[in-house]
Order: C-alpha cells, then structure tokens, then sequence
C-alpha cells in the first residue's frame, strides 16, 4: 500500500523542509485511532513554567517510548510510557513514509478551541541535531502557523486535517518557530501524535593520562 501518494505537498523553505500528506489514513482508519487513543490513553495535565509563572499546560498530554529516557520541555520532565500495539503500528506506518526511525511519541489531546500549543521549536538538546519530527493529527481540524525565527517575510500556515500527517526535516526546528493557536470557534476534541527521536548519551572516553 503506497500511503506516499499524488496528495503529497512538500515546502521547499529556507532552511527547512515540510512534507504534508492530508489523507495519510482514511476516515474510518483515523476515526479507529482516535476513539482509541482518547479512550486509552493515560492522559496528564501538567504545571508549566511562563515567564517565572506556573500555569495549567493548556491541554492534556502523555509520552509513550520504546526506551526509557524521559523528555524535558517548559519545565516539564516526562516519564515515557511503554508504547501499546496501537502506537506501535501507527509509528510503523510512520516511519516507512518518512524512511527514519522514531523512539518516542508525544500525545497532545485539544479538547477546545481554548487548548493550544504556543510559538516554539522542538529543539531540545535530547533530539540532536536537525530532528525529525513527524506529526500525526486526528480529530478536529487545527490551524498551524509557522514562521521564520529571522526572515519576517516568511511566515505560513497549514490546516492539519483528520488523519494527516505533517514531517519537518532539515534545519526547521533551528530557524522556525511553530504553534496551534486558540480559536474562539466552538470546535471538537483534536489528538496530536509527534513522534520524534531520543537517544542514549553517547560517552566519550577520556584519555587516559599516563
């Protein structure tokens, strides 16, 4: 099954790269992901830090890993969850488009238009160097923004439709920042998969000296 299919958009930006595939699962598939991931999911809403300020994250979210290494963001450690069957046959699915192999998945569930994820890049030192970040979106229709953290004439937007799937490849989480803003439109449940790589920390030996 070719999911890379004629629908495929890929932006050629400087510095980055986007590959946007609307119909990556049909409806029915998608709608199977999502009943199951809201239902199933471990789903936690944790404190972040603003500006020397502790607010509510303003959705719920939840880490899942095929190791045990946790991620850090905005002041927030997460413990990685073992991945179900679900989410590993979703990043398998994943990785045969996107030709790279993902240890980690974080979940973001938008239960309103009032949920959001504000400007930032996933540039945690954890994720190396030019990661690769594949995300996933099921349910409601979200708008995602995205511009140059220099270039003020480079600024864009994407909706991310029911079983779409967004990669950001190259130099993008270095030179862009990205965000799902609020809407005041009275909108349904929205789920967020962006699967990403962490590895081990390699130790280099000292040299021994004599």
């Amino acid at each position: 099954m070719d999911l890379f299919n004629s629908d495929k958009t890929v932006f050629y930006l400087p510095n980055a790269e986007l590959i946007y595939i609307p119909d990556f699962y049909s409806d029915t598939i998608a709608n199977h992901y999502f009943k199951n991931l809201k239902d199933t999911i471990p789903w936690q809403h944790d404190d972040i830090k603003i500006f020397g300020k502790i607010h509510k994250q303003p959705r719920l979210t939840a880490l899942f890993a095929n190791n045990k290494l946790p991620y850090r963001y905005s002041n927030v450690e997460m413990t990685p969850s073992q991945f179900t069957n679900e989410l590993v046959k979703i990043k398998s699915d994943i990785e045969e488009i996107a030709k790279h192999e993902f240890t980690t998945v974080l979940l973001n569930l938008y239960r309103n238009g009032n949920d959001s994820n504000g400007w930032h890049a996933d540039n945690e030192k954890e994720l190396g160097k030019n990661p690769i970040i594949a995300s996933l979106s099921l349910g409601e229709p979200r708008i995602f923004q995205f511009k140059h953290r220099t270039n003020k004439n480079e600024k864009h937007k994407l909706v991310l439709e029911h079983g779409s799937l967004l990669i950001m490849r190259g130099e993008m989480q270095h030179y862009w920042l990205h965000q799902i803003p609020k809407t005041r439109r009275k909108i349904k449940e929205r789920i967020n998969l962006t699967f990403r790589t962490i590895k081990e920390k390699v130790e280099v030996p000292q040299p021994r000296l004599s």
